[in-house]
């Protein structure tokens, strides 16, 4: 017999969690229960997100990573595949909102890290792409497979990953469909730093909070040269380059880093 009092259990909102510690901006990927899958409509909370730590001024840089141990990322949750599949509008509207999303991680002015742990295949593996650094614990698992399910890899995403990574070593990514290893990963430029799963939240901190005390102005005028130099020559900005540029020279933040340089102590930057 049923308890007349129980509560009928409810599934986990799908959603990616936003916190702020000192000046980093935490985007956590929080549906653990599927491998921190991504759901529509965390793809499409994901440039509300992202708005929310550039326009804070006390966020210096952008974390992104997965709730638990298991998984930075599977790829797109598939449960939701009836639904977001059902009609020619709905593949549009599912499709608008990953490419938004991405769109939103690879251009939003601040510096973004992905922090990886586990598993980091598919959309998961785009998302992670779309960051301007990756680290990973020396456990973590890479892969891309579309060519084991039968889905066509699109323009896009192809020419973000042969810009990131190469001609090379895309082929084999797309073309095997293999898990690529955390070791390997580095060597292939996927990881830019590689920990150990003992190591690896202190280092993966203190990873952060160097980027974090960094000159703000500084970072900012290096983000947008890295966005100017994904876009075709004839597309480019370079005046907005410049311009940030000038403005971090003009800045008290200037002065600061060389009195700290010249008196040998660590900075204190403010962003003005």
């Amino acid at each position: 017999m049923s308890n007349p009092h129980s509560v009928p259990s409810q599934p986990p909102a799908r959603r990616i969690r936003y916190e702020v510690e000192g000046a980093v901006a935490r985007l956590i990927i929080d549906q653990p229960q599927r491998m921190n899958a991504m759901a529509l409509e965390m793809w499409e909370s994901l440039p509300d997100l992202l708005a929310r730590a550039e326009q804070d001024p006390a966020v210096v840089c952008i974390s992104l990573e997965g709730e638990g141990e298991r998984a930075f990322c599977a790829g797109a949750d598939i449960s939701q595949f009836g639904d977001n599949r059902s009609s020619a509008d709905a593949v549009a509207r599912y499709d608008r909102a990953v490419e938004a999303g991405n769109r939103a991680l690879a251009e939003v002015s601040k510096p973004t890290i992905a922090v990886i742990r586990g598993i980091c295949f598919g959309g998961g593996f785009g998302l992670a792409l779309c960051c301007d650094l990756r680290i990973a614990r020396d456990d973590a698992r890479f892969r891309i497979p579309a060519a084991r399910l039968g889905l066509g890899y699109g323009f896009k995403g192809t020419e973000l990953l042969v810009r990131k990574l190469g001609m090379g070593p895309v082929a084999d990514l797309l073309l095997s469909a293999r898990i690529i290893g955390a070791d390997e990963a580095k060597s292939m430029g996927i990881v830019n730093a590689l920990f150990t799963r003992e190591a690896f939240e202190q280092e993966a901190a203190a990873y952060l909070a160097r980027i974090a005390a960094n000159a703000p102005l500084t970072l900012k005028a290096t983000k947008r040269a890295l966005i100017e130099l994904t876009r075709d020559e004839t597309a480019r900005d370079i005046s907005a380059v410049d311009a940030l540029v000038s403005q971090a020279f003009a800045s008290a933040d200037y002065l600061e880093g060389q009195a700290a340089f010249r008196d040998k102590r660590d900075p204190v930057f403010k962003g003005k």
